[in-house]
C-alpha cells in the first residue's frame, strides 16, 4: 500500500525509471504526488500576498504507475536492530 513518505519508482510516463518520495495521496482518484516528478508549469496571478509568474510544481500520477522501493517503517526497524 502506498503511503505518504514512502520511496517509489516511476514505471511509465515521461519520468520513467526515476525515484522519489510520495508527498500527497488522493485516495478517491487513486493518484499520488511524488517529489520532483511530473513537474508542470502553472501561471499564477499576482496578489497582495504572493508574487505572480510561472511556477513549476508536482502534478498527480496514477498509483498503478508507481512501484514501492522502500517503506519508512521497515527502514526504522532495521536501524534499531543494528
Amino acid at each position: 500500500m502506498i503511503k505518504k513518505g514512502i520511496k517509489v519508482k516511476i514505471l511509465s510516463g515521461k519520468d520513467k525509471k526515476k525515484e522519489g518520495e510520495v508527498i500527497e495521496i488522493d485516495r478517491k482518484q487513486n493518484k499520488a504526488k511524488v517529489k520532483g516528478i511530473n513537474m508542470v508549469k502553472k501561471h499564477v496571478k499576482t496578489t497582495k500576498e504572493k508574487k505572480g509568474g510561472i511556477i513549476s510544481k508536482e502534478n498527480f500520477l496514477h498509483i498503478s504507475n508507481l512501484a514501492i522501493i522502500s517503506e519508512k517503517k521497515k527502514e526504522k526497524k532495521s536501524e534499531i536492530k543494528k
